[in-house]
């Protein structure tokens, strides 16, 4: 790659590609709407409790975590499906561990948000 001088409208042009890519994300594929729709919800639900600014780190913290594996996840699925578009056991394993990563990351951030609002929701129930 040549060196090149630093441009801002180059920097700038990188964010419109970042942002496509985000585009792109939400347009086809399901499992990102989903976890949009759930990052949506814990926010309203961060709002309506009122949660303390260490709690905003740690679930923004999920959330962000979530979504960059599931955007990880998808272009790694998106090379295996060019490489080879058949099946193949090799790319079945690649894609099944990549897929697994966005499990973990998932089941992280749902442990963290219980530890932060079921005993918001738990103090909620037991003062009606």
């Amino acid at each position: 790659m040549k060196h090149q001088k630093f441009s801002l409208s180059n920097r700038l042009k990188s964010f419109s590609f970042a942002f496509n890519g985000l585009k792109i994300l939400i347009k086809e594929e399901h499992n990102a709407r989903i976890h949009l729709f759930v990052a949506i919800v814990v926010v309203m639900a961060g709002l309506i409790f009122k949660i303390s600014v260490n709690e905003w780190f740690v679930v923004l913290f999920a959330i962000g975590f979530v979504m960059v594996v599931e955007i990880i996840n998808t272009a790694i699925e998106s090379i295996a499906n060019i490489i080879s578009p058949e099946k193949d056991k090799r790319i079945k394993k690649i894609k099944d561990l990549s897929a697994a990563a966005v499990l973990i990351s998932a089941l992280t951030a749902l442990v963290i948000g219980s530890i932060i609002f079921i005993p918001k929701l738990l103090n909620l129930i037991c003062c009606f």
